[in-house]
């Protein structure tokens, strides 16, 4: 789906390059906009009658604070993200949020100043289907704490379930149980409420499905969504509606607060 580029010692993905190729595509998926209902659900059982300050971890192009904005119209919204062109595509998306381009695996203040933004003390915080990509998640965690008061709820999905050499060539390094990403967001400052699998069992059959579809789906995608996949995406989207939280499901999701520094 997309190459890696060198990042230090680190293989990091070419994001730049996904959501030029691929931003279509995403619009339509039904395993995102399903992360995208778990996140909300998760999200709106957890907001406090103060101000909601709502930081996303890898905000791409925007889907989410569109969807959230639209619930949450007075809330504060800020998007990080690694691809200036993720970060062109959200704010033209969502003008009433803002974005800003991050590397969240450099270290903060590497450059002559600190960075704009730490002083957004998020009270919410979503980082959904990111930290698969990273050799290092943990470093990326506690670098995105840096915009987050103590106490923020954080929720976090990766993917579970089967790992093949196709998900290797979309950038995955890993795939997740609920017991490994809770160690992960305990090791880096958060702790953890809850830590479950969901999707099962409609959302582990799309997950085979794009498997044994791998390199026809990856071509078809950058070329921009043709009737089969709108229909077939419609038809998921539809039957995600009846997943269960279930230890069989292939999306892997937590819920932490972090602790402070």
């Amino acid at each position: 789906m997309h190459d890696s580029v060198r990042h230090g010692d680190q293989a990091v993905d070419d994001w730049d390059r996904h959501w030029l190729d691929f931003s279509a595509a995403a619009e339509l998926s039904p395993a995102t906009r399903y992360r995208r209902r778990l996140a909300m659900h998760l999200l709106s059982d957890d907001r406090r009658d103060g101000p909601v300050r709502m930081l996303e971890i890898g905000s791409g192009a925007g889907q989410f604070a569109a969807e959230f904005l639209a619930d949450a119209p007075h809330a504060q919204f800020l998007g990080l993200e690694l691809s200036r062109t993720g970060v062109d595509l959200a704010s033209r998306r969502v003008p009433a949020a803002r974005f800003l381009q991050r590397d969240l695996l450099a270290p903060i203040g590497a450059g002559s100043s600190l960075p704009d933004g730490l002083d957004f003390r998020a009270t919410h915080a979503l980082c959904s289907d990111v930290l698969e990509h990273l050799d290092d998640p943990g470093l990326l965690l506690r670098h995105a704490a840096a915009y987050m008061a103590p106490g923020c709820s954080l929720v976090a999905t990766v993917p579970g379930g089967w790992f093949s050499a196709f998900y290797s060539h979309i950038g995955h390094r890993r795939h997740y149980t609920p017991g490994q990403l809770g160690g992960l967001l305990e090791s880096a400052g958060f702790a953890v409420q809850r830590a479950y699998a969901a999707g099962f069992p409609f959302f582990n059959l799309y997950r085979m499905l794009v498997t044994l579809r791998g390199p026809e789906l990856i071509a078809q995608a950058a070329r921009g969504p043709s009737l089969a996949m709108r229909v077939s995406g419609a038809i998921f989207d539809a039957l995600f509606r009846l997943n269960l939280m279930h230890p069989w499901g292939w999306q892997t999701v937590a819920v932490a607060r972090y602790r402070g520094a």
